[in-house]
């Protein structure tokens, strides 16, 4: 295949997947973009009448070869991109220590500016080579070290939340800003990030937890997401200890999210982490507000903090995507992502019996249109339909040599073909087998030569 492409037109030709629904794929044999948009697909069969009628005579044609599909974008919703440099260290600590020994001193580093800029740059080309065309980032504290990162993101073309960490509660690393100090730089960075009107990257308000902002900080912090019309993240019940802290320092509130909806962070635009022992009156609450949930299964594994329902969650009617959560996650790929999730699914499924465990479908449609839904951007991105636009993976299942290739009997028809190349993917493929990343319809990143 050809290196970075230019033009605006492109026809994708051969097996196109994405999710339809919660536990359905869609086909195609062919896609067409323009100006980064899916404006047209269908059959193989209308494609070859449309080609011989002229219909794609300007556009640029890239013809998948036998083991290739294209695919949606993967979708990260929650990761902390100044802790990259932590990956695999301190997992042995629970979460309040490990905060406090590992993630707090290093996240101090990243008001100088030149070393924020060199880690975004890896982090952000890291994500893309892993298949997020999509992620939902966690900043540190400092607004120009923040402002780097989302530069970076526009830099590589990747598409983003980017979003400046709040703290006003002291903790022994002094990583703490005043209240007054820290609503005024959120504003000046929301500003700042709107001012690029480019919308691959977006401003997302984040307050860290309970346990490091008080209700004055977090009542202005939503006041500001309510101004600039922004959306709003943080972390919730992550922890039995984390909740036992939160309800002392905040005993009029009888549950975890009910301190977040005093201070007016719940909403249709707010994305909670981890949420792993929500009470039946907190789904409620949350489901009620619109609020979505980023699944991180590497991180509530390695800091020991439990295993997510994220069955339940999604039967009472709360949107569900997926995230690494680096550096409490282990891997910054959401294939990993989708593999644990469907791990500790099928852990519930054994402690508890019932219906928990998440198919691969279910679990591929977490990572790409679930996690589009999670955050506001499903009419955009997370499947191919005529009028979104194209945030894709051409994958060529067999590239590294790392799946063996057979063929199967089951393979009866083509879709079987598809679905069994894509399940292969799902539970065998890594960064080798995808080859290109395009978003927005633009190629931005190519290991295929």
């Amino acid at each position: 295949m050809a290196g970075i492409m230019s033009g605006t037109k492109k026809i994708f030709l051969g097996p196109i997947v994405s999710s339809s629904s919660f536990k359905d794929l869609s086909f195609a044999g062919y896609l067409a973009t323009e100006n980064g948009k899916i404006t047209k697909l269908g059959s193989r069969e209308e494609y070859n009448s449309l080609q011989q009628s002229g219909a794609f005579t300007d556009h640029k044609t890239i013809t998948l070869k036998p083991g290739q599909l294209l695919i949606p974008g993967f979708v990260d919703c929650h990761t902390h991109a100044p802790q990259f440099p932590n990956l695999g260290i301190g997992l042995d600590r629970p979460l309040l220590e490990w905060l406090d020994k590992y993630t707090f001193p290093l996240e101090s580093q990243y008001k100088d500016v030149e070393f924020a800029a060199k880690v975004y740059d890896k982090v952000v080309q890291r994500l893309l080579t892993n298949g997020t065309t999509t992620a939902c980032y966690f900043g540190s504290l400092h607004l120009e070290g923040t402002i780097e990162l989302a530069k970076t993101v526009l830099k590589h073309k990747q598409r983003a939340l980017v979003g400046k960490v709040s703290m006003n509660l002291k903790n022994d690393a002094g990583y703490y800003n005043e209240t007054a100090a820290e609503l005024d730089q959120v504003e000046k960075f929301v500003q700042t990030i709107l001012s690029y009107k480019n919308d691959l990257v977006q401003p997302v308000i984040t307050p860290r937890f309970a346990v490091s902002c008080d209700e004055p900080l977090m009542t202005g912090l939503a006041m500001i997401a309510q101004k600039y019309d922004c959306r709003i993240q943080s972390h919730i019940s992550e922890n039995l200890k984390e909740i036992e802290y939160v309800l002392e320092m905040y005993p009029s509130c009888t549950s975890y999210g009910e301190v977040y909806d005093k201070s007016q962070i719940l909403s249709n635009k707010c994305i909670l982490a981890h949420a792993i022992h929500l009470t039946e009156a907190e789904m409620s609450l949350l489901a009620a507000r619109g609020v979505s949930l980023a699944h991180c299964p590497a991180s509530n594994t390695r800091l020991r903090s439990g295993l997510c329902p994220v069955r339940k969650y999604r039967q009472r009617g709360l949107r569900v995507g997926l995230g690494t959560d680096v550096s409490g996650g282990d891997s910054a790929s959401i294939l990993d992502a989708v593999r644990r999730s469907m791990d500790v699914s099928t852990h519930l499924d054994l402690q508890a019996g019932g219906d928990n465990a998440i198919s691969w479908k279910e679990a591929f449609y977490l990572a790409t249109m679930g996690g589009a839904e999670a955050l506001n951007l499903d009419h955009k991105i997370g499947n191919f339909q005529v009028g979104k636009e194209l945030d894709a993976l051409l994958v060529d299942v067999y590239a590294a040599g790392n799946i063996d290739r057979h063929e199967y009997s089951a393979d009866n028809t083509e879709e079987e073909r598809v679905t069994n190349l894509l399940q292969k993917f799902v539970y065998l493929a890594d960064d080798r087998n995808i080859l290109q990343v395009y978003v927005k319809g633009e190629l931005v990143k190519d290991i295929s030569n």
